[in-house]
């Protein structure tokens, strides 16, 4: 028996959606407002503070915070590894610190950094130099989250195309046939050309989706998401440096011709032009490190602050609160909705250009 939207009762979808709407968006933001506009701050309840939200969402930490409960941070520790010059090396839990109100063993967590630790807790600047941290955090377990479901996409799809290499595609090969035909002709061909397209498509591919993937991860607020790792100006700048070693591995004498000492240009300017070059040749994976770092990060800012409005008008009165949270959850999810399009867009961004890249270095002379 096949059941229709349709044939649903107009007054049973419209009493069921105003139930929905009322416990899922009215009265979590009555209880919010009037939760903070009618208790005065203590030490189990502090005055809410939007800066702090906000930079410990898009930062990395040493715990992965889930929710707070009864005024308690309840989080996830994560393994703490540390080679100490003078002690050598230690490893244990991140839980040992209690979310950064506690010293364990001669170190403690400052400002998400591990530091060495004095008797009474305070910093010790001098053995603070003598430390070398090699811990798990959040962003490093959000990577490896991310490349075990990109593993298990593709390993599982791969499997299915061996299997049965004559049927049409289904399932995940539908969804990712036509992004991944999109990479190879849009991208990879447009940009590099038919003959040597082929060997730069494993990298495009997989930086393409590398992205993808964690952007949207990025914009789920509960575990595995929440987590800023694209914004992370190190994972950035990691997959820039390999923009610009592959180009500098591919590039042909041509490529180098031109920047050196481009053909037909009098002497007396190349020595203007040939420095602009070099530096452009820098310059290049600089941009794509900070495009995808700025855009990524202030997009979570934004989509953050919207949201804080609802507790920071919620503290001056109920009243406040509750008539900014509609226009602030309105503003929330359309930047939510914004981000989804700039998760493709950046990720297709950083290969197009990436591939524009291999394009100029494998350019022929004509």
């Amino acid at each position: 028996m096949v059941l229709s939207i349709n044939s649903l009762s107009p007054k049973i979808s419209l009493k069921r959606g105003l139930f929905l709407f009322v416990f899922a968006f009215i009265f979590p933001l009555f209880y919010a407002t009037t939760v903070f506009a009618n208790e005065e701050p203590t030490e189990t309840h502090k005055k809410f503070d939007a800066g702090k939200l906000i930079l410990e969402h898009i930062s990395d930490a040493h715990d992965w915070h889930l929710w707070d409960w009864a005024g308690h941070p309840v989080s996830i520790p994560l393994p703490i590894i540390i080679y100490d010059t003078n002690r050598g090396l230690s490893f244990f839990s991140s839980s040992r610190f209690e979310h950064g109100h506690a010293s364990y063993d001669g170190y403690a967590i400052v400002e998400n950094h591990i530091v060495a630790a004095n008797e009474d807790g305070t910093k010790n600047e001098e053995a603070s130099k003598a430390i070398f941290d090699f811990s798990i955090t959040k962003n490093v377990t959000s990577l490896m989250i991310s490349i075990a479901i990109m593993m298990f996409i593709f390993i599982s799809v791969a499997r299915t195309y061996t299997r049965n290499p004559e049927q049409a595609p289904r399932g995940l090969q539908s969804l990712l046939e036509p992004i991944i035909v999109f990479v190879r002709d849009d991208i990879a061909k447009a940009s590099i050309g038919e003959k040597k397209y082929q060997r730069y498509m494993p990298f495009l591919l997989t930086v393409f989706f590398f992205i993808w993937i964690n952007n949207l991860l990025g914009l789920v607020p509960i575990f595995p998401g929440g987590v800023n790792l694209t914004g992370n100006i190190s994972i950035t700048f990691a997959l820039a440096v390999m923009t610009f070693v592959i180009t500098l591995i591919s590039s042909n004498k041509n490529y180098w011709r031109h920047i050196l000492a481009m053909p037909g240009v009098p002497t007396g300017i190349l020595f203007i032009l040939t420095p602009i070059e070099i530096m452009g040749m820098f310059l290049k994976p600089f941009v794509l490190m900070i495009r995808l770092f700025a855009n990524i990060t202030a997009g979570h800012i934004i989509a953050l602050s919207f949201f804080s409005l609802i507790f920071i008008f919620g503290e001056m009165h109920w009243a406040a609160g509750y008539g900014v949270s509609l226009l602030s959850v309105a503003f929330t999810v359309f930047m939510t909705m914004l981000e989804l399009l700039v998760a493709f867009l950046q990720a297709y961004v950083f290969a197009l250009l990436s591939a524009m890249y291999f394009g100029m270095a494998t350019e022929e002379s004509h």
